[in-house]
Protein backbone atom coordinates (compact mmCIF):
# COMPACT_ATOMS: atom_id res chain seq x y z
CA UNK A 1 0.00 0.00 0.00
CA UNK A 2 1.34 3.41 -0.86
CA UNK A 3 1.33 6.25 1.66
CA UNK A 4 -1.32 8.03 -0.42
CA UNK A 5 -3.64 5.02 -0.22
CA UNK A 6 -6.60 4.48 2.12
CA UNK A 7 -6.30 6.48 5.33
CA UNK A 8 -6.05 4.70 8.69
CA UNK A 9 -7.40 6.77 11.59
CA UNK A 10 -5.24 6.12 14.67
CA UNK A 11 -7.41 7.01 17.67
CA UNK A 12 -5.58 9.14 20.25
CA UNK A 13 -7.42 9.16 23.59
CA UNK A 14 -4.34 9.54 25.77
CA UNK A 15 -3.80 5.84 26.55
CA UNK A 16 -1.84 4.43 23.65
CA UNK A 17 1.73 4.06 22.52
CA UNK A 18 0.90 5.78 19.28
CA UNK A 19 4.51 6.31 18.25
CA UNK A 20 5.36 2.62 17.90
CA UNK A 21 2.06 1.80 16.21
CA UNK A 22 2.45 4.71 13.81
CA UNK A 23 6.01 3.62 13.02
CA UNK A 24 4.90 0.05 12.24
CA UNK A 25 2.08 1.25 9.99
CA UNK A 26 4.41 3.67 8.21
CA UNK A 27 6.88 0.82 7.67
CA UNK A 28 4.10 -0.97 5.78
CA UNK A 29 3.38 2.12 3.69
CA UNK A 30 0.15 3.15 5.39
CA UNK A 31 -1.31 6.63 5.32
CA UNK A 32 -1.95 7.39 9.00
CA UNK A 33 -4.07 10.17 10.50
CA UNK A 34 -4.10 10.84 14.24
CA UNK A 35 -7.74 11.07 15.34
CA UNK A 36 -8.08 13.24 18.44
CA UNK A 37 -11.78 14.03 17.97
CA UNK A 38 -14.62 12.04 16.41
CA UNK A 39 -14.61 14.44 13.46
CA UNK A 40 -11.10 13.27 12.63
CA UNK A 41 -12.56 9.89 11.66
CA UNK A 42 -14.36 11.41 8.66
CA UNK A 43 -13.19 9.87 5.41
CA UNK A 44 -11.05 7.20 7.07
CA UNK A 45 -10.84 3.83 5.35
CA UNK A 46 -10.04 2.05 8.62
CA UNK A 47 -9.91 2.73 12.37
CA UNK A 48 -7.26 1.50 14.79
CA UNK A 49 -7.77 1.90 18.55
CA UNK A 50 -4.53 1.30 20.51
CA UNK A 51 -4.21 1.47 24.27
CA UNK A 52 -2.19 0.62 27.34
CA UNK A 53 -3.00 0.93 31.02
CA UNK A 54 -6.25 1.05 32.97
CA UNK A 55 -9.69 0.55 31.41
CA UNK A 56 -10.75 3.80 33.08
CA UNK A 57 -8.84 5.60 30.33
CA UNK A 58 -11.47 4.55 27.79
CA UNK A 59 -13.96 6.91 29.47
CA UNK A 60 -12.48 9.49 27.08
CA UNK A 61 -14.11 7.54 24.25
CA UNK A 62 -17.51 9.00 25.09
CA UNK A 63 -20.85 8.93 23.29
CA UNK A 64 -19.78 11.12 20.32
CA UNK A 65 -16.87 8.74 19.74
CA UNK A 66 -19.13 5.72 20.07
CA UNK A 67 -21.62 7.11 17.56
CA UNK A 68 -18.91 8.03 15.07
CA UNK A 69 -17.13 4.68 15.30
CA UNK A 70 -20.39 2.76 15.19
CA UNK A 71 -21.58 4.61 12.08
CA UNK A 72 -18.35 3.89 10.21
CA UNK A 73 -18.35 0.22 11.22
CA UNK A 74 -21.97 -0.06 10.06
CA UNK A 75 -20.80 1.26 6.68
CA UNK A 76 -18.15 -1.45 6.41
CA UNK A 77 -15.09 0.44 7.67
CA UNK A 78 -12.77 -2.08 9.40
CA UNK A 79 -12.01 -1.49 13.08
CA UNK A 80 -9.12 -3.04 15.00
CA UNK A 81 -8.34 -2.64 18.70
CA UNK A 82 -4.95 -3.33 20.27
CA UNK A 83 -4.56 -4.38 23.94
CA UNK A 84 -6.79 -1.98 25.92
CA UNK A 85 -8.33 -1.00 22.58
CA UNK A 86 -9.40 -4.61 22.04
CA UNK A 87 -11.01 -4.78 25.49
CA UNK A 88 -12.95 -1.60 24.63
CA UNK A 89 -14.65 -3.46 21.77
CA UNK A 90 -16.47 -5.55 24.39
CA UNK A 91 -19.21 -4.52 26.83
CA UNK A 92 -16.79 -3.49 29.56
CA UNK A 93 -14.17 -4.67 32.02
CA UNK A 94 -14.02 -5.69 35.67
CA UNK A 95 -11.12 -3.25 35.95
CA UNK A 96 -13.54 -0.29 35.77
CA UNK A 97 -17.05 -1.77 36.01
CA UNK A 98 -18.79 1.59 35.71
CA UNK A 99 -17.17 2.42 32.35
CA UNK A 100 -18.99 0.98 29.34
CA UNK A 101 -17.17 -0.54 26.43
CA UNK A 102 -18.16 -0.03 22.81
CA UNK A 103 -20.30 -3.18 23.03
CA UNK A 104 -19.78 -4.45 19.50
CA UNK A 105 -18.66 -7.79 20.96
CA UNK A 106 -20.46 -9.55 23.85
CA UNK A 107 -18.68 -10.21 27.12
CA UNK A 108 -16.47 -8.38 29.59
CA UNK A 109 -12.75 -8.41 30.29
CA UNK A 110 -11.65 -10.03 33.56
CA UNK A 111 -8.44 -10.08 35.57
CA UNK A 112 -6.05 -12.90 34.76
CA UNK A 113 -6.24 -15.64 37.38
CA UNK A 114 -4.17 -18.61 38.47
CA UNK A 115 -0.76 -19.19 39.98
CA UNK A 116 1.06 -16.87 37.57
CA UNK A 117 2.65 -13.46 37.64
CA UNK A 118 0.31 -10.59 36.81
CA UNK A 119 0.69 -8.44 34.80
CA UNK A 120 1.43 -10.86 32.02
CA UNK A 121 4.48 -9.34 30.33
CA UNK A 122 6.51 -10.96 27.58
CA UNK A 123 6.24 -13.38 24.69
CA UNK A 124 3.60 -16.08 24.49
CA UNK A 125 2.08 -18.38 21.87
CA UNK A 126 -1.05 -17.86 19.80
CA UNK A 127 -3.28 -20.90 19.41
CA UNK A 128 -5.25 -20.25 16.22
CA UNK A 129 -8.91 -21.07 16.87
CA UNK A 130 -10.45 -20.50 13.44
CA UNK A 131 -10.01 -18.94 10.02
CA UNK A 132 -9.64 -15.17 10.28
CA UNK A 133 -8.79 -12.36 7.86
CA UNK A 134 -6.83 -10.65 10.63
CA UNK A 135 -4.62 -13.70 11.25
CA UNK A 136 -4.27 -14.88 7.64
CA UNK A 137 -0.76 -16.22 7.16
CA UNK A 138 0.03 -16.27 10.89
CA UNK A 139 1.02 -19.82 11.88
CA UNK A 140 -0.43 -21.65 14.84
CA UNK A 141 1.96 -21.24 17.76
CA UNK A 142 3.35 -17.92 16.55
CA UNK A 143 4.83 -15.82 19.34
CA UNK A 144 3.45 -12.38 20.24
CA UNK A 145 4.39 -9.77 22.83
CA UNK A 146 1.92 -9.15 25.68
CA UNK A 147 1.69 -6.70 28.56
CA UNK A 148 -1.66 -6.76 30.40
CA UNK A 149 -3.50 -7.77 33.57
CA UNK A 150 -7.03 -8.14 32.15
CA UNK A 151 -8.22 -10.09 29.15
CA UNK A 152 -11.33 -10.81 27.12
CA UNK A 153 -13.29 -14.06 27.40
CA UNK A 154 -13.21 -16.88 24.89
CA UNK A 155 -16.42 -16.56 22.88
CA UNK A 156 -17.63 -17.37 19.37
CA UNK A 157 -15.75 -14.24 18.21
CA UNK A 158 -12.40 -15.64 19.37
CA UNK A 159 -9.88 -16.16 16.55
CA UNK A 160 -6.90 -17.15 18.72
CA UNK A 161 -6.30 -17.99 22.37
CA UNK A 162 -3.33 -17.71 24.68
CA UNK A 163 -2.81 -19.25 28.11
CA UNK A 164 -1.30 -17.46 31.10
CA UNK A 165 -2.86 -18.93 34.22
CA UNK A 166 -6.13 -19.06 32.30
CA UNK A 167 -6.91 -19.31 28.61
CA UNK A 168 -8.13 -16.03 27.18
CA UNK A 169 -8.97 -14.52 23.80
CA UNK A 170 -5.77 -13.11 22.34
CA UNK A 171 -7.40 -12.27 18.99
CA UNK A 172 -11.05 -11.69 18.15
CA UNK A 173 -12.93 -11.03 14.96
CA UNK A 174 -16.52 -10.48 13.89
CA UNK A 175 -16.93 -9.37 10.29
CA UNK A 176 -14.88 -6.16 9.98
CA UNK A 177 -14.39 -5.70 13.75
CA UNK A 178 -11.26 -7.31 15.19
CA UNK A 179 -8.79 -6.98 18.01
CA UNK A 180 -5.61 -8.39 19.51
CA UNK A 181 -4.66 -8.45 23.20
CA UNK A 182 -0.95 -8.40 22.33
CA UNK A 183 1.04 -5.64 20.65
CA UNK A 184 1.52 -6.44 16.95
CA UNK A 185 3.85 -3.47 16.57
CA UNK A 186 6.25 -5.25 18.97
CA UNK A 187 5.62 -8.82 17.79
CA UNK A 188 8.07 -9.22 14.93
CA UNK A 189 7.06 -10.80 11.63
CA UNK A 190 3.76 -12.18 12.96
CA UNK A 191 2.72 -8.74 14.21
CA UNK A 192 3.63 -7.05 10.94
CA UNK A 193 1.63 -9.66 9.05
CA UNK A 194 -1.41 -8.87 11.19
CA UNK A 195 -1.05 -5.14 10.54
CA UNK A 196 -0.58 -5.83 6.82
CA UNK A 197 -3.80 -7.90 6.83
CA UNK A 198 -5.56 -4.94 8.42
CA UNK A 199 -4.26 -2.58 5.75
CA UNK A 200 -5.29 -5.00 3.02
CA UNK A 201 -8.78 -5.07 4.50
CA UNK A 202 -8.82 -1.26 4.50
CA UNK A 203 -7.84 -1.28 0.83
CA UNK A 204 -10.60 -3.75 -0.01
CA UNK A 205 -8.23 -6.60 -0.80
Amino acid sequence: MSADGPVVALVDYGAGNLASVRKALAHLGAAVRDARTPADLDGAAAILVPGVGHFQATVALDEPWRRAVGALVANGVPLVGICLGMQWLFEGSAEAPEVPGLGLLPGRAARLDGDVKVPHVGWNALAIARTSWLLAGVPDGAQAYFTHSYAAPVTADCAATTTHGVTFASAVERNGVAGVQFHPEKSGDAGLRILRNFLDRAAGR
